[in-house]
């Protein structure tokens, strides 16, 4: 076959040109146009990885039309069974217990953030420094429970996870592994609104008592070491699945700033934020598979992005004009990842 060489080298250069520019349809002609249907947590924390993601799946071809969001049972149902492709927002090991379902049909691929989300319960600073409270089990005190018990039940009040989430399972488990059923009421309400809620009664100078999780807005406008403290646990109780599994090195963090112990034993094993895709997806989709492997996003500008929704900016057109600053601002590191997931189509 012969070509005019003039038109050859000027179609060259033009091509070499589109794939310099991210965002051009040469550079995004991996994907073909395939949709990929993907969700998001419903927890608010996950939108801007997942809106991070959907960008970079956009600019190698992909159509994202739609993110949907769903709890994390129904997602590992979905995954699994092939009408959702994938989402960035699995916790592990806290998912773990959803295992026997999504492993029948997909898999984790990298990590959003390695070993970087903590979670745990914290009270004001206020009440801790009043009523020396440092420990989980403090909660069993009657001059404790009373500075927390909003309804007059006799029980201590704590913000905690709605049905269905998977820290959800854990809080139940230390209730009762700590004997404190008795002592604790468990707020499983609408998580935002909880804790906006919460967030309300210490401005007015309430004690508060919740459960959380890094990254979160809530330690962006509750700041631990001058609000409100972490307190911990005097021993680790591991949930069945868990056992054997993990120690309470697992479990235990130095330096925690805010933390009332160092190091800070918080009951709750340090995660992993990793995507989760159906297997056949990815086997169909190798470029897909290697941009997951290879793409993160430093837990702080997560951190950073959650106060920005707090402040007002939770629009979903503002959640996406965030994702695209990030990566513009990351452009160097996002163009290395997107080279290889073009190379892994190949």
């Amino acid at each position: 076959m012969h070509f005019d060489r003039t038109k050859t080298a000027l179609t060259g250069a033009v091509a070499a040109l589109l794939m310099a520019v991210p965002g051009t349809a040469a550079a995004e002609s991996v994907g073909g146009g395939e949709t990929v249907r993907m969700a998001r947590a419903t927890w608010d924390t996950g939108w801007f990885p997942a809106a991070v993601y959907k960008e970079m799946l956009q600019e190698l071809g992909y159509e994202v039309p739609r993110v949907t969001s769903l709890d994390a049972p129904a997602f590992y149902q979905a995954v699994s069974g092939g009408s959702m492709d994938l989402w960035v927002n699995g916790w592990f090991p806290l998912h773990s217990t959803y295992e026997d379902t999504y492993t029948q049909g997909a898999e984790r691929v990298g990590h959003v953030v390695e070993n970087g989300a903590l979670q745990g319960y914290l009270v004001d600073k206020k009440t801790a420094e009043e009523l020396n409270i440092t420990s989980i089990q403090d909660f069993k005190r009657d001059e404790v429970k009373k500075a927390f018990d909003n309804d007059g039940d006799g029980k201590a009040e704590m913000t905690a996870c709605p049905p269905g989430w998977g820290c959800e399972a854990t809080i139940a488990h230390h209730m009762e592994a700590y004997d404190l059923k008795s002592h604790v009421d468990t707020i499983k309400a609408s998580y935002s609104a909880s804790m906006a809620d919460t967030l309300g009664r210490y401005k007015n100078g309430e004690s508060i008592f919740f459960y959380t999780w890094t990254p979160n807005w809530t330690v962006g406008l509750l700041e631990p070491g001058k609000d409100v403290v972490w307190i911990t646990v005097d021993r680790t109780e591991f949930k069945p699945s868990q056992q054997g599994k993990f120690t309470e090195e697992d479990t235990t963090v130095s330096g925690l700033e805010g933390c009332v112990k160092d190091p800070c034993n918080l009951g709750w094993i340090a995660n992993d934020i990793d995507p989760v895709a159906n297997s056949e997806f990815l086997e169909n989709n190798p470029a897909v598979r290697t941009l997951l492997k290879k793409a993160s996003i430093p837990i702080g500008d997560i951190y950073a992005q959650n106060a920005k929704m707090q402040d007002g900016e939770d629009s979903q057109e503002d959640i996406q004009q965030h994702a695209k600053d990030w990566i513009e601002e990351n452009r160097d590191k996002v163009d290395q990842w997107l080279a290889a997931a073009r190379e892994a189509a190949k």
